[in-house]
This record gives C-alpha cells, structure tokens and sequence, in this order.
C-alpha cells in the first residue's frame, strides 16, 4: 500500500524508470524477433500453396546453407510415390526465361517451368491447350496482356543464353490471387533440356490421398528419403522456390545475436543506472522512515513494490512496440536485399520473455542491492548519508567492474589475435567497447573524483567564481556527477567503435575490389545469362584488350581439418590475366579449362596442395569436385577466392549461365568508340546492361552498403537508448537540485553564476566521459582494424568522431541547462524550501 501512495510523489524519477525499462523491454523483444525469424525462416509458400507437402534437395552442407539450388534425382521422385499415401507426386523445374517484345524484356525475373509443375500452384488453363511438343508453351495471363500474345501467336523467349522462338499454346491463371513469379511453361520433355538439369528436378509436391494425415505422411515421406533430401511442410514450403535462401539465415542470426547481446547488456545497465539514480535521490526520504520507526523490512517491501509496479507495466507496454520495432528491423534487412522479402517475420513468445526478463531482471537486481543498502542503515546514519552522499566503493562493485574490463580486453587480444578476417569478426570486436565501457562506468565515481582533483586548479583559474563552485560540487557529490558520466560513456564508447568499425570494412572492401578487377566495362545480363559465343563476340571488338566471363559463387574446401567457406569466381581462360589482377603469377592461367582450379598462393600452402594436386571442393549446389591445380597467384587476404572455369562453375549455379563479361580496354583505345561498339554488342543480347568501371565499383560499393544500412539502423536504435538514458540521467540529477540552487542565489549568487556553474559542470563530465569513452572504443577499433587494414588506426573521417562528440556535448548542456534555466524562473525561496 506504501508503494502505491509514494508513486504520485516521485513522478520524474518513476518516469525515468518507467521509459528506460518500457524501451529498453521493447529493443530487446525487437533483437529476439529478429533471432526467432532467422532461426525459423518461414516462407509460406506462392507458387508451391497447392500441396502440403513438398520434398526438395538438401540445402546444407556440413551444416552449413548452400548458396545454389541442389536439385534431386528421379531416384527420389520415385520414393515419394511409392510412399503409402500419396496420390500424386508433382515434380518441378524452374529455369530463367524471358518474354520479349521488340527484343526487349517485357518482364525481368520471369521464370520457365514444366508444364506438370502447374499443378503445384495451381494454374489452369483459360484459353487454348497444353504445350505437348517442341517450340510450345503456355503463358500465364499476365505476361500474355503484357506482351500481347495470343493462342497461337508467336511469341520471342531469351532463354538459356539465345532468343528462340514459341507458338502460344495455351493461357493460363492461378486459381488464387499470389504473388508469384511470371511463368512460362514448357512440355516436360523441352523444359528438361532447357534447364540442362539431366534428369533431375528442383523440387517434388506431394498431393496425399483423401483422409490421410499430413503430418504423419509428411513423416512417412522423409524417411523414405532420408539423406537424400529435405522436406518441407506448413509455412517453410516456400524454401523450395527460394534457392540459396538459406544462406541468409546465418547473416539474420549473427546480426541478430550480435545486436541482441548488446541490446541486453545496455538496457541492463540503462535500467539499472536509473533506478539506482531514482533511488539514491531519495535516500533523506528513506532515512526519515527509517528515524520514525519503518523497520529494514517495510523499507525493502515498498521499494521492491514500486518496482514491481513499474515492472509489470513498462514490460506488458512494450510487448506491442517491440513487434513493430523488430517488424521495421526486418523490412530494413528484406528492404536492403539482405534477406528475401518472401521471409515471414516472427515474434514469438520467447522474445518477448527475454525482453520483460532482461528490464526486470536489471530493475530488481538494482532495486535489491540499493534496498538493502537503505533498509541495513541506521536511521541516524541514514540521515546523515542523506545530505550528500560519498560513499560508493564496495567489493561486490568493484567485482562487477573487474569482471566487465577482463572480459571486454579479452575480446579484444582475441579479435587481434585469434580472429581471422569474416563475418564472424565483428561479433568478438563489437561487444568489447560495450564491456569495458560499462566496467569503467562502474568505476566512474573514483576516476571522476581523481580527474576532477587533477583538473581543479586549472579550471578555478580559467572560469574564476563559476569554475571554483563546480570544483567545489564535484569534489564533494563525485558519486553524483558520476552518475551523468556513466553513461555518456556508453555512448561514445558504442558509436565511436560501431561506426569506426563499420567505415573501415566500407574502406577495405572498396580498395580491396578496386584493385583486384582490373575491367574498365562490364556487361550485365537481366535475362538469365549470356550464351557461349557472347564473350568471343566482345573480345572480337575493336580496342578490347580482353574480355572474361565472370559467375560468383560460395562454396566449401574440403581440407583435414573439416570444410572452409570459400568464395569461388568462374572466369574465362583466355581473358581473365586482362581482367582480374593475378600479381606473381605461378603455372599457366591458360590452362584453367575443364576439370582445372587456381588459387592463392597462401591458400595453396593452407590446404596442402601444389601445382598438379587435386584440391576437394564443394560447389555450391552441394556437388563434389576434385580439380587440378593449375596455376598460383599472390595472396590478397581481403579478396580470398578459387578461379575456376566460368562454363564450370556456372554449371553448379541456380542461374546456370555466366551472368558478367568483364571487358579491359587496350590502352590508348579511344572510350568513346569503344563504347560505340559495345553498345552494339549488346543491343544484339536481350536485356543487356553496359556499366563503366566506376559503375563497377560503385555497385560493389552498394552490395557492401546492403548489410551496412541495416547495421546502422540497429546500431542508431542501441544508441537512442542510450541517448535517452543519457537524458533521463541528466535532467532526473539537475531537477533534483533545484533547491541547491535556490540556495545559492539567496546567498547571493546571480542566475548568471549558476548557469555558469553548471557549464564547467557540464564540461568536466563532457572531458571525463569523451576521455573513457574514447578507451573503450579502442578496445573494439584498434584490434579490429589490426585485422581489416593491417593499422591499428580506422579508415574514415575525424567528421565521424567529432560528430559523435558533438551529439554527446548537445545532449549533456542540453539537458542540463535547460531544465535549470526553467527551474530558475520560479523565486528562489520556492525553490530552495520545496525538494525536487
């Protein structure tokens, strides 16, 4: 009952609370949203909806995703219908294949099927027949009214490399209104060859026989192929249209995991800093309750309901705010390309439990260790401790504070030193600016007493009257000014060493490409792929140095050791010494034809091979290979990959043609021609895009910027709370102090000199927090640029940090001046008679 009555009387520091565990609840429920997402990786199904059940190759290797699609064999086919149950097995191909009109594209991202995977959908025919034949096939209504084809009407198709001509069978509709590729479909027999997939099939639907059980079929049908595929059922059928999909999740959960732990650790100590704050502030209140009799119990019981209240509150509030936090978080990833947008964003239970548990775990550990503290005093010491409070060391805090500083300098020697260059880097790098931020935060009230000791003589000298008061309060309420300090560090400390971080991978990866592909054009295909005689055709152009297919791929090295992510690049023999810089060159990369690889010459001594050996690869697809060594080049640690044939290497990609033609001009050739000629080339290759070198370079900048805006974005919502606690912190300490000031200026001193007070005030905790935040960067943006760039310096502009700074300066004279400025207009015998 005690808890509730003191509520209405402590609206600013229960507001404060209130906010910091409301959003610090909602962020983390946001984080856990994300992981729950990644983990699950719904994708309802489009295309597939018409079966419950649909059986596609395996999407792993060695538990890792696969980046290309893994087709099945006929085998398999015939074990889903033999298994008892099934009515009909559906089998499916999908291959690119484009609609034109006039030579031109009437729908990129158009897809060629077999005529039997209609079924899956289902599609039906409204108008003419079924493709039986070579050189039919049948349209969906959409492309039809797009292109103006017609039963009958030929019909231009660019399809695996060529443009070829097709009499409209048929037209076609879904049964459903989805959002589904435009297709194109083909008699099973032409789609077999088109697809090049000898014999194999994307995927099998499974129609179950009338009052059979799904799931217990969907059982029956996985052990039947059990290692030889996977199966899909309820809202993850729509993984098997979404080839490499997969490989996605690992990005989702890392991000997830990475942003999620940080999310945690700050709103814990955001939470806990404030109602500690919240608490301290009303120690006189406490000592008088306990001088008229409250015993140590009563005291504890009315701080832990109070926080109870707030607790279930805030928490219970955010459920709603954390889903369309973590639903915007999300639309950041599909938005950006970072995972694909057929993906079903989840918030489940889980979430939101880690979310209330994180704020009231951190609200009742504060609670405790302050109600003890306040209920163990004695009432007469309690109210001495109450005017100004001094006493803050204690082993269990300076613990707390070894245990954050340990850990977070041990993250950072393992990022220097154990951590390679990868996706997994910013993982160990990120949280040590984070730890050891809050390790020092929590021994802020020593150093700030020390520095302002330090500083005292100085700042007296150069701000006169205004510098000695605040000397004189922070010598004496160190613990408070601490208290704004604390988390001002965490601020500096995240943004700095995220944002640091962030502009030294742009830095390296954009020098790193730039010097590795030597192109000056580049040929892109929106329609699948380029033929095989396209490359000869530009090599043939005057002024062309040389001219190389280019496919990119992931995939696995198979080594003692266990398997290695590798990235693998397809390019053409004759032209890829022109086009990609192979610097000390060893062997022949003429030889790279057939059943052939290159590779670093690091790479080389990692895996145990020389020129002749056979080095075990995995393809994307999950295809194993053994290709000869041919050839060794230098290392570039930032641009690690194999060099295979691109007719190879495309084989085993879902596209299944070179996708790029890198194209070097001879030197002194005239651009402008040049350009004329390629031009040409290309008006001769449907849905051909020509890019200059800078073009080049500036679309890998924005494949690197996907993943960055999505970073920045979580990284700004960590750092708004932090900015809030900040604020919350700040304007909670100067209300507080309302009647000091109404004190001072009764004794005499102006509006003017307390102003001034606070400014030197709000200077000391400004140098204070820049100086230890700026440490606990270092511990994420010095290792991390060891590994990045070989300095111990990040990439990027000084603008970065001294914005940083700025923001932190706004904040702090913002939210301590004004607050003041405003409490000063009321007379300051109101003022200093009536607590805050």
């Amino acid at each position: 009952m005690l808890a509730f009555r003191t509520l209405k009387f402590r609206k600013i520091g229960f507001i404060a609370t209130f906010v910091a565990m409301f959003l610090g609840a909602a962020i983390v429920m946001a984080c856990g949203g994300l992981m729950e997402t990644g983990v699950r990786m719904a994708a309802p199904p489009q295309r597939l909806a018409g079966v419950p059940i649909v059986v596609t190759g395996q999407q792993t290797y060695d538990s890792t995703a696969l980046t290309e699609r893994n087709r099945i064999d006929s085998g398999v086919v015939d074990a889903v219908k033999a298994v008892p149950g099934v009515a009909r097995a559906i089998t499916d191909l999908s291959f690119p294949a484009t609609v034109l009109t006039g030579g031109k594209p009437v729908s990129t991202g158009s897809a060629g099927h077999n005529w039997t995977s209609s079924g899956l959908t289902p599609y039906t025919l409204t108008q003419g027949a079924a493709p039986v034949g070579t050189g039919q096939v049948v349209l969906d209504a959409t492309l039809a009214a797009d292109s103006g084809a017609s039963v009958g009407s030929g019909v231009d198709l660019a399809v695996h490399g060529a443009t070829r001509k097709f009499t409209v069978a048929g037209i076609a509709r879904q049964d459903a209104d989805r959002t589904t590729q435009p297709a194109v479909f083909f008699s099973d027999a032409e789609a077999q060859q088109l697809a090049g997939s000898g014999g194999r099939f994307d995927s099998v639907g499974v129609l179950p026989t009338p009052g059979v059980d799904v799931p217990e079929l969907g059982r029956s049908v996985e052990s039947a192929v059990s290692g030889k595929a996977m199966v899909l059922t309820g809202e993850r059928r729509g993984l098997a249209d979404l080839p490499g999909t997969l490989s996605s999740q690992r990005t989702v959960t890392i991000l997830a995991a990475i942003f999620g732990s940080w999310a945690v650790l700050i709103v814990m100590f955001g939470v806990a800093s404030t109602l500690g704050l919240s608490l301290q502030q009303r120690a006189h209140e406490m000592a008088l309750l306990r001088a008229i009799g409250t015993t140590s119990r009563q005291v504890r019981r009315m701080i832990l309901g109070e926080t109870a209240v707030l607790s279930v509150l805030a928490t219970a509030l955010a459920v709603a705010p954390g889903y369309v936090v973590g639903k915007l978080l999300f639309d950041q990833l599909t938005g950006n390309g970072v995972v694909s947008k057929a993906i079903t964003f989840h918030e489940g239970w889980i979430p939101i439990t880690v979310g209330a548990f994180a704020a009231i775990a951190a609200a009742l550990g504060a609670t405790l260790f302050a109600g003890r503290k306040a209920a163990r005093t004695k009432p007469v010491a309690a109210l001495a401790e109450s005017t100004v409070q001094t006493r803050w060391f204690t082993l269990t805090r300076l613990l707390l504070a070894l245990f954050f500083l340990v850990n977070g300098v041990t993250l950072s020697v393992i990022t220097a030193t154990v951590m390679t260059d990868g996706p997994t880097l910013a993982s160990t790098a990120g949280p040590a600016s984070v730890l050891f931020a809050i390790g020092l935060a929590l021994l802020a009230p020593g150093i700030t007493k020390a520095v302002v000791v330090a500083l005292s003589w100085p700042v007296r000298l150069l701000t006169g009257l205004s510098g000695y008061m605040a000397i004189r309060n922070a010598t004496t309420n160190n613990v408070r000014m601490a208290g704004a300090v604390a988390p001002i560090v965490l601020l500096i400390g995240i943004a700095t060493g995220t944002l640091y971080m962030q502009s030294t991978e742009d830095h390296v990866s954009a020098k790193s490409y730039s010097s590795n592909v030597l192109a000056d054009y580049v040929l892109d295909s929106s329609t699948g792929g380029f033929g095989p005689n396209v490359v000869g055709t530009v090599r043939a152009v005057p002024g062309v140095a040389g001219a190389s297919e280019l496919v990119t791929s992931k995939g696995f090295v198979d080594a003692s050791g266990g398997s290695t992510d590798m990235d693998l690049r397809g390019v053409s023999a004759d032209g890829a010494g022109q086009t990609i810089a192979l610097d000390s060159l060893t062997g022949s990369i003429g030889e790279l034809q057939g059943d052939t690889v290159a590779l670093s010459d690091k790479q080389a001594e990692k895996f145990g091979v020389r020129i002749g050996d056979s080095l075990k690869i995995h393809f994307g697809d999950g295809v194993a290979a053994a290709p000869k060594v041919v050839a060794l080049y230098a290392d570039n640690p930032k641009q690690e990959y194999l060099l295979l044939p691109s007719t190879v290497l495309a084989a085993h990609t879902t596209a299944g043609l070179p996708k790029q033609i890198l194209v070097r001009a001879q030197a002194g050739a005239d651009s402008g021609q040049l350009q004329a000629h390629l031009d040409t080339v290309a008006a001769s290759v449907p849905g051909t895009r020509i890019a200059d070198r800078s073009t080049l370079t500036s679309e890998n900048s924005q494949i690197q910027q996907i993943l960055v805006s999505s970073n920045y974005t979580i990284v700004a919502m960590i750092v708004g709370y932090a900015a809030i606690t900040v604020i919350n912190t700040l304007v909670a300490v100067t209300r507080k102090r309302r009647s000091e000031f109404g004190l001072q200026r009764l004794t005499g001193a102006t509006r003017a000199q307390v102003i001034g007070m606070l400014s030197v005030e709000g200077a000391l905790v400004a140098v204070i927090a820049t100086v230890l935040g700026t440490i606990a960067a270092a511990t994420t943006i010095v290792p991390y640029s060891l590994v990045k760039a070989d300095s111990p310096l990040p990439s990027g502009s000084i603008g970065i940090y001294l914005a940083i700074i700025g923001g932190a300066l706004a904040l702090i004279f913002g939210a301590t001046l004004f607050p003041s400025w405003r409490g000063m207009r009321t007379p300051p015998i109101e003022t200093a008679r009536t607590p805050a």
